[in-house]
């Protein structure tokens, strides 16, 4: 296959990814806990956790999970925020030999009933602020198991202190007979022998459910293996940056992004533990200021994070006072990095944002830019090491470079399957081994690919197709917007037209000059048919903004 990006590979960048070293993703966390184990790996509201606490907590709580009965390859749900408790439950879970099923703790009881349902977990460790939750659904699950931690539970807190986490409301009262306490569990597993299992890199090691926005929540499965190599693959791609800055030392990663998304558990919790890095744990990126306060205590390497994130910081007086110096890459996924966004992120932290590409079903990012580019470029960058990627017209066929096509992906780091869904397996692989991503891209002659939008987005206008991302894009540029999206609504005469929603940066901008200014940067079929002033827009958890919730709701008004 020809592969014109390997050209434009940064130097010192492998093409292909080595595994070789290690048996199983638990290799990576042994390794670390002994060539770091004084090391703080994490950070999290004024308490650190060393390597070594990781090691000693999470063996222990494998040692319990094993008491408890659960065989090899069980599912453990964790359904946690960004708190000292999620990388020792994760890495107790894998060294045990079960099967880790991360949960959004933000879940409703109907998406965690399918969840827990779907993926068959017979024991979750939970944060007790969502206990209530589950104790809607228990009854209609396999979980037979409950281990619940209190935020304060490894911070070293007094007996008896209350911890106002993330909802400003009351702990929930629940109910769930039978639960453990995370630290008794820990207290307990001390005291009982752990049995190191044989994994191997064909087994799954995590079921990453899809956002669901799409329709039913599936679970990616992903094996050791595949993890494994988006984890060395991100480490190869982040090389040439420290290189250039010459970074020496611990690297800190700010975790800002919910560690049981597939973005940050990839790109903070696998890759600083690979590096010997110290995660700094935010559990509520929402609050902005608590976050810059947060930041103002560290020198900072390595961000991921939204273009929403990215937005509101930009926008955050305090934010722009951080020591920048030591900052090396900004990593932008999740959602396409709006140019605005990126040339003010630029001009306040002098690192420019590399935006990447990447899917639940592929263990995270599958493309980037180089790590050491200078200005922001507006693609999703190169294919890392070991991946491939096709662009692919409606019959499965291979476009013209230049051409717009979907985005198909072959490489160690994609999925199994769909856990239990054959049929929905069998609609996104090609008979050659290749995801379809279901996203419109465009790849030029050096190997970079920019994304277009997803395909389900598109709006056809009179024939021609109009990609909410462009707009969105070109609105986004003007001064008196913070926030937009764009969706297609049904039009007698062109079909469809565009629909634009906007949260103004202050009371001042008017749809007329919203409309002007798209009319001065737009054909005339992309340019808004309405606008609609908002407060917000709905939004995942991780910060993608929801279109099809705008297209919903626009539908059900109509109908009314």
């Amino acid at each position: 296959m020809n592969r014109p990006w390997l050209a434009s590979y940064p130097s010192g960048v492998p093409a292909t990814v080595d595994t070789g070293g290690y048996e199983s993703l638990i290799s990576i966390f042994e390794d670390s806990f002994s060539k770091f184990r004084d090391r703080d790996a994490n950070a999290c509201m004024g308490k650190r956790q060393t390597y070594g606490d990781i090691d000693r907590r999470s063996r222990a709580l494998a040692a319990w999970l094993q008491g408890r009965g659960l065989k090899r390859g069980d599912r453990v749900a964790i359904m946690m925020p960004n708190v000292l408790q999620y990388p020792v439950a994760v890495a107790a879970v894998l060294r045990g030999g079960f099967i880790a099923v991360n949960v959004n703790p933000l879940y409703t009881p109907r998406e965690l009933e399918h969840q827990l349902k779907d993926s068959g977990a017979k024991a979750i460790i939970i944060l007790e602020n969502f206990a209530n939750t589950l104790e809607e659904v228990i009854e209609q699950t396999d979980i037979e198991h409950v281990v619940i931690a209190k935020v304060g539970d490894l911070l070293g807190l007094a007996k008896g202190t209350i911890v106002n986490y993330v909802v400003k409301k009351s702990l929930p009262r629940y109910s769930l007979p039978g639960a453990v306490r995370f630290k008794v569990a820990l207290w307990e597993g001390k005291k009982l022998n752990f049995a190191k299992p044989e994994i191997k890199k064909d087994d799954i090691a995590v079921l990453q459910y899809t956002g669901g926005t799409t329709g039913l929540s599936k679970g990616a499965t992903l094996t050791h293996g595949a993890i494994l190599s988006a984890v060395i693959a991100s480490d190869a791609w982040l090389q040439p940056a420290m290189k250039r800055k010459k970074v020496t030392g611990q690297m800190t990663f700010v975790c800002a992004l919910p560690l049981y998304h597939v973005f940050a558990f990839i790109s903070c919790a696998l890759l600083a533990m690979r590096v010997g890095g110290l995660n700094i744990l935010i559990p509520n990126p929402r609050d902005l200021n608590g976050l810059v306060k947060e930041l103002s205590k560290f020198r900072i390497h390595i961000f991921p994070a939204v273009n929403t994130l990215f937005n509101g910081l930009t926008h955050n007086k305090s934010f722009a006072k951080l020591d920048f110096s030591q900052l090396v890459v900004c990593n932008g996924g999740g959602t396409a990095v709006q140019e605005a966004v990126a040339k003010k992120w630029l001009a306040i932290t002098g690192c420019p944002i590399v935006e990447g590409y990447g899917l639940s079903e592929t263990c995270s990012g599958v493309t980037c830019n180089p790590t050491d580019s200078d200005t922001f470029t507006g693609t999703i960058g190169l294919p890392l090491p070991g991946v491939d990627i096709r662009i692919l017209d409606d019959d499965g066929k291979d476009v013209p470079i230049g051409e717009a096509g979907e985005i198909a992906i072959r490489g160690p780091m994609v999925m199994r399957g769909y856990w239990q869904r054959d049929d929905e397996t069998a609609n996104v692989m090609t008979a050659d081994g290749y995801f379809k991503s279901g996203d419109v891209g465009i790849m030029d002659q050096r190997g970079f690919t920019k994304i277009v939008d997803r395909k389900k987005d598109m709006i056809l206008v009179s024939g021609f197709n109009v990609y909410p991302n462009e707009v969105e894009s070109v609105v986004a540029a003007h001064d008196g917007v913070l926030e937009c999206a764009v969706i297609g609504v049904p039009d007698a005469k062109s079909g469809e037209a565009v629909m634009l929603f906007v949260v103004p940066r202050d009371g001042s901008v008017r749809t007329p000059d919203i409309m002007s200014f798209c009319k001065g940067q737009l054909a005339g079929y992309k340019v808004p048919r309405s606008i609609e002033l908002r407060d917000a827009l709905p939004k995942t958890n991780v910060g993608k903004i929801l279109r099809r919730q705008l297209r919903d709701e626009v539908m059900q008004a109509k109908s009314q």
